[in-house]
């Protein structure tokens, strides 16, 4: 009985689909904003552009150097791919290799996790999305303890202060050899790394500062939400409540 009813569901399920379609019905609201937000790939974008265009490299371009800091995320999205293909191995929770895309967690990257995942493995976006957030989200709470812990209360008094001026040419400059050399080195990644480049430019140009605070400011709060809603859209209980969602938020931590 139960095998007859698991052949003949799907293709009542179908059938349904077919007659809603021929009555005119349409997927809904909340499948156009996955379907324009995250199918397209264009809210992730969006928000990066707005990322870039609240960033300073200042910092950065004056000490060079502390662009090993980053290199932690990489060891972080490392990690964790291994972690998910270790738990594949052992029989524990199965995971593809496409659906290794949860190893973006590890950088701590909400829209990054989302673009790649919706690329990779679209029916692990609402748990991926879920886990990055989330642990962005406990930073605040997390980073305290680890730098006391970590650190003297006299290292913690150290005033840091900018050791060079920073041109505004080399500020402009950065962003349009960064996206010159990822687009060559790394194309696939460019979309993403192009937005935020765009995005800095405006900002260090300084001749478009109303579009450069509209993207900081109303058009990012805007796309967040319908990327929220969207993420929301794939948390079908069938597809959330499994065992790779435990594996994910496992990995993620």
């Amino acid at each position: 009985m139960k095998e007859a009813l698991a052949l003949a569901l799907p293709s009542v399920q179908g059938q349904m689909e077919n007659l809603a379609v021929d009555m005119g019905y349409t997927p809904g609201v909340l499948a156009l904003f996955y379907k324009v937000a995250i199918g397209s790939g264009v809210a992730p974008l969006v928000i990066f552009m707005g990322v870039g265009a609240m960033t300073d490299f200042g910092p950065l371009l004056a000490n060079p150097r502390t662009l090993l800091l980053g290199a932690a995320a990489q060891f972080g999205i490392f990690a964790t791919v291994l972690g998910a293909l270790t738990l594949n191995y052992f029989g524990l929770i199965a995971f593809t290799l496409p659906q290794a895309a949860i190893g973006i967690i590890g950088g701590a990257d909400g829209p990054t996790a989302i673009y790649l995942s919706g690329k990779l493995a679209p029916e692990l976006l609402g748990a991926i999305a879920v886990a990055a957030y989330s642990y962005m989200a406990l930073v605040p709470l997390i980073q305290p303890p680890i730098m006391r812990a970590l650190t003297s209360e006299k290292e913690r008094k150290i005033r840091m202060v900018q050791l060079r001026t920073v041109s505004k040419r080399e500020k402009i400059l950065f962003p349009v050899v960064l996206l010159m050399l990822v687009a060559l080195l790394l194309p696939d990644a460019a979309p993403l790394l192009g937005m935020f480049c765009f995005g800095n430019l405006m900002r260090e140009s300084g001749v478009v500062e109303r579009l450069s605070d509209t993207v900081q400011n109303g058009l990012i709060n805007i796309v967040t939400i319908f990327l929220g809603l969207s993420v929301g859209a794939k948390l079908v209980a069938d597809k959330f409540l499994q065992p790779q969602t435990l594996g994910i938020l496992l990995l993620g931590v």
